[in-house]
């Protein structure tokens, strides 16, 4: 039996460490900025932020290998929608000015036409 402190007391956590990592989930749980449903990161498409003269462009990055600040969207037209209305983009990659999003609607529909 192990005894930890916890934020409200103490906590009795019976059994080994070894079997508490083994109840973890094994993938990592991202936030949509579109809906805000937590799902995991597998289900969501991780978007960039280039810096293009005075403009920034909002790019896919579904390899997950670009540089820089991410966030996270499903990859369907009802949350970028909702993430331009509600401005998340901005604010979730810290990026101001003109926001371009045209590559990323581009890469959408194109995902919506081949499946």
């Amino acid at each position: 039996m192990f005894v930890t402190s916890g934020g409200e007391g103490f906590v009795v956590m019976t059994g080994s460490p070894v079997e508490w990592v083994q109840d973890r989930p094994a993938q990592s749980v991202r936030t949509c900025i579109g809906c805000r449903q937590r799902e995991p990161s597998a289900d969501l498409l991780r978007i960039v932020a280039q810096h293009r003269n005075t403009d920034v462009a909002i790019v896919p990055d579904p390899r997950r290998r670009q540089p820089g600040r991410g966030a996270w969207l499903h990859p369907v037209s009802v949350c970028l929608r909702s993430a331009e209305r509600r401005r998340a983009f901005g604010r979730a990659l810290r990026v101001s000015g003109n926001l371009d999003i045209s590559a990323l609607e581009q890469y959408l529909e194109n995902r919506h036409e081949h499946s």
